[in-house]
């Protein structure tokens, strides 16, 4: 090959690297260098404080789980500093009280916009992905302005937001660019002509303020989710939560599931067929409980229409079926259910209901989350034990006892397969390997 030859191909090179670097600043900066005509609309904040708009945006802020991600175990609400655990390092949440120098004190309604619809912070800089900025995209401009508004009269609190400790140049703004161009675009919401009212308001409120595509779509090896109406499940990074495939009748049980009950377990975290746990829990007790019935109802409505009826989804049950499990195994799992659950559970896997008819003790026959193709979440709740969210539905949830101390990774495995292949359930043996992962995992 001569020499002019390689200088072309040389050449060529770099000015496709700078074609494709001029197209990543354009594509993350190019608009604050546009006309104002382009600027985002204007504000509806009033110079005076609005106590409507303020009360609004609290709403918001609850309906979005805020305070989940902006309050430091300990912490003042919102006041940030919170640290999130990624797969690439940790990130610190930002002060959202109004505190002139460490929180939003000069910030405008534009600037706060321009962070929940592009993702950047006062002055342009990039924010991590770790806010879902892709979800506040969908936010309106007016319900931007009303959390806003209710930040601002929250009192101001001095608390400088740490460093981020992401895996160099992971957290740099050049690397942030690059990903955002190849991950994000802004998403503001567009109603369905062809629905309700009340299904766009559900529609709006999930993958919007609800960001639960956040959790309930898969994410590839550079932390990218699906779209903001993804619900195929998967597994929450670092938690290590399997979150169902909310489209998948096997799954979640949407289909077959009364609007009633949907909005029962969004609203106390309990319902006849189902009980929430784990990261879910969190979003029932900081979140959905203080949601208006209309907005439950709305979301359950939006949910209810994304699952495939039954019938469509009953070749593809999560279930498998059931495996010759070995005289040892089905001998050992037996001994530890009858020591350890059927006290609570009954030997027949029926549960127990209080009194007042609430869920006491949630029934493993037939239970979708005991028949799970993936069983993460069976096995946390064995190793770390836990309770149900505190509500006002349900203020006092029975707990289930942690049990890493005390079982091995082989009597979890025997009594979760024991719980998967009896009464009538029909699905994979549990092994010791995947109980061990999940163990190693948290570090246990």
């Amino acid at each position: 090959m001569n020499r002019r030859l390689i200088q072309r191909i040389g050449l060529g090179l770099l000015g496709a690297a700078l074609a494709l670097s001029a197209w990543v600043v354009w594509d993350n900066w190019g608009d604050t260098w546009l006309p104002s005509s382009s600027a985002p609309p204007p504000s509806s904040i009033s110079t005076v404080a609005d106590p409507g708009q303020i009360e609004r945006g609290q709403y918001l802020a609850r309906a979005g789980n805020c305070v989940a991600c902006h309050t430091a175990r300990g912490g003042v609400s919102m006041a940030g500093s919170r640290r999130i655990d990624t797969p690439f390092g940790s990130v610190f949440s930002s002060n959202l009280t109004p505190d002139m120098a460490t929180g939003l004190g000069h910030w405008t309604a534009d600037d706060f916009w321009q962070a929940l619809h592009h993702g950047r912070s006062k002055g342009g800089r990039l924010l991590t992905p770790a806010f879902p900025y892709n979800h506040t995209s969908v936010i309106t401009r007016s319900d931007s302005d009303a959390l806003l508004a209710w930040l601002k009269s929250l009192p101001p609190v001095a608390q400088a937001q740490p460093a981020h400790t992401l895996v160099w140049p992971l957290g740099t703004q050049a690397a942030l660019a690059v990903w955002r161009s190849l991950y994000f675009k802004p998403s503001p919401f567009q109603p369905n002509p062809t629905q309700t009212a009340e299904w766009n308001r559900g529609a709006y409120l999930v993958q919007g303020l609800g960001h639960c595509a956040a959790c309930h779509s898969p994410r590839n090896r550079l932390g990218a989710s699906g779209p903001v109406d993804d619900l195929s499940g998967g597994l929450i990074p670092v938690v290590n939560w399997y979150a169902p495939d909310l489209t998948r009748e096997s799954e979640s049980g949407l289909a077959s599931t009364p609007l009633a009950d949907i909005v029962q377990l969004l609203r106390t975290g309990h319902a006849p067929q189902a009980q929430t746990s784990g990261p879910m829990a969190e979003v029932v007790l900081q979140g959905t409980q203080h949601m208006s019935p209309a907005d439950l109802q709305a979301m359950a409505v939006y949910l209810k229409s994304r699952n495939s009826p039954p019938a469509a989804t009953a070749a593809a049950t999560s279930t498998s079926p059931k495996a010759a499990i070995s005289p040892r195994v089905a001998e050992q799992g037996l001994k530890i259910y009858d020591r350890h659950c059927a006290q609570c559970h009954g030997e027949q896997g029926r549960g127990a209901t209080t009194a007042a008819g609430l869920v006491a003790y949630p029934a493993l026959a037939g239970n979708r989350a005991v028949l799970l193709r993936d069983p993460t979440n069976l096995v946390q709740m064995v190793l770390y034990g836990g309770f149900g969210p505190a509500t006002a539905g349900h203020p006092q949830p029975f707990g289930m006892p942690p049990a890493v101390l005390e079982l091995d990774d082989r009597d979890i495995a025997a009594v979760l397969t024991h719980l998967r292949t009896q009464w009538g359930n029909q699905a994979s043996e549990v092994t010791p390997l995947q109980v061990n992962r999940i163990r190693a995992s948290q570090g246990s």
